[in-house]
């Protein structure tokens, strides 16, 4: 297909403004005066879609986090994390995106959250952002 023909290609890319927190429950931590621990959350399996061409982005998010009280719930996690699979949106966007809507649903004391995206055209991308809590810093 030629590049002409390429850009008549018809995309429905959804806008990030469709993914929504709401989905994202939580679980008291039962230890949470007792001991710190530290989550470590994979998802191999990730998919949204270039912002400009419409193409599969594809990627392992981890999310890395040190509960104070609650902890997140796996299946309204992944929930949430399907919803990407037709938003067009950046690399960088969609960590910080990740990031805050967990921020603000959980309050960790402190979370990673990093995407290491699939090789497109021979380059690789990986994002990473991080909160620290106010006893982090």
């Amino acid at each position: 297909m030629s590049p002409a023909n390429a850009k008549n290609i018809k995309h429905n890319i959804e806008s990030p403004d469709t993914v929504k927190a709401h989905v994202l429950e939580c679980i008291e931590y039962e230890f949470k005066s007792r001991r710190d621990i530290d989550i470590v959350i994979k998802q191999p399996e990730y998919t949204s879609l270039c912002p400009i061409s419409g193409l599969p982005d594809m990627g392992c998010i981890t999310i890395k986090y040190r509960p104070d009280t609650k902890i997140v719930e796996l299946k309204s996690l992944k929930y949430y994390l399907l919803q990407y699979r037709n938003v067009g949106i950046f690399y960088e966007s969609l960590v910080n995106r990740i990031l805050n809507d967990l921020v603000a649903v959980l309050e960790p004391k402190s979370m990673d959250v990093t995407g290491d995206f699939t090789a497109r055209g021979g380059i690789t991308t990986t994002v990473t952002a991080e909160f620290k809590g106010k006893n982090n810093e």
